[in-house]
């Protein structure tokens, strides 16, 4: 390979300096088109406000008394492990326990009393006591059709979670809260968010006490990968979120802070969606 040069497998070599050409006219053109999207971006006002350090210090205090429970689905994945560190951190919850196909390894003492519990997806109803005894359902388990292809991606990101869903609401769990995306809609034509708007519907009809979905845009991770492909795609999604901060991007730190964070509050309804805005809002407004 020449000097000056990045490759990745299967991709041919490209001189730095033409990555970083075409990652700036990306970014040129991303921040026309993040000023357009602007126009249509969730026009409904954002009800979820900035929490001061006194009122969320209430709010945790008031929350811990209750002495809840929860179970984490997906705690191996970016939003999930993130999650995990924020409610520990937080210690809202008198047991936490992480429910997937493997037993995690943490070290320190924060994840010494983590309950775990490891289950086989395609026959949940062998492990119905795994659900059972739950307060509160965090749901960040999914995959990609890339990964799973089309099939596999609809058994986990539909049948998984909503069967979990069901098993927790059976078990006694009263709160479930799913992270979706940004336009899941059941009726798209795009599988993808075909299948995230259907599991939405499907578990809102399942009658929780409080059903709580986030619809994050592009999840803003911070990874160490030398692969050009994947840094110029950090960079050109990252434009967004420096000219409209809330449009269509999003850290996926304030994902899960947004979730701790919108447990402790008392909604006027049911069911309750939250778009990329009020998952920024709130995010902010927990950081510790």
């Amino acid at each position: 390979m020449k000097p000056g040069s990045v490759s990745a497998p299967g991709v041919m070599n490209l001189p730095v300096p033409s990555v970083c050409r075409v990652t700036g006219i990306l970014t040129v053109i991303i921040v026309v088109i993040a000023a357009g999207l602007n126009y249509f971006d969730d026009p409904e006002p954002v009800k979820y406000k900035s929490m001061t350090e006194d009122v969320k210090k209430t709010l945790e205090e008031n929350f811990r008394q209750q002495n809840k429970s929860c179970f984490i689905l997906g705690a191996s994945g970016e939003t999930g492990r993130l999650l995990l560190q924020e409610l520990l951190d937080r210690n809202i919850f008198s047991k936490i326990t992480l429910i997937g196909r493997r037993r995690l390894t943490f070290e320190g003492e924060a994840y010494e009393n983590l309950a775990q519990e490891v289950v086989d997806f395609e026959k949940l109803d062998d492990y119905a006591a795994a659900f059972t005894g739950h307060d509160v359902g965090y749901c960040c388990l999914g995959t990609t059709r890339a990964k799973a292809g089309a099939d596999g991606f609809i058994r986990v990101d539909h049948d998984y979670v909503l069967k979990s869903a069901e098993l927790a609401k059976s078990g006694g769990c009263t709160q479930f809260h799913l992270e979706s995306s940004r336009g899941a809609d059941k009726n798209s034509s795009f599988l993808y968010l075909k299948v995230k708007g259907q599991v939405e519907a499907d578990i809102e009809a399942l009658g929780f006490d409080r059903y709580a979905i986030y619809r994050p845009g592009v999840l803003l991770v911070d990874r160490q990968e030398s692969r050009p492909g994947e840094w110029a795609a950090r960079k050109f999604f990252g434009a967004f979120s420096a000219v409209f901060p809330t449009s269509m991007s999003i850290p996926i730190q304030a994902v899960a802070k947004a979730m701790v964070s919108n447990t402790l509050l008392q909604p006027e309804q049911k069911t309750e969606i939250l778009e990329n805005k009020a998952i920024a809002a709130l995010g902010k407004s927990s950081g510790k």
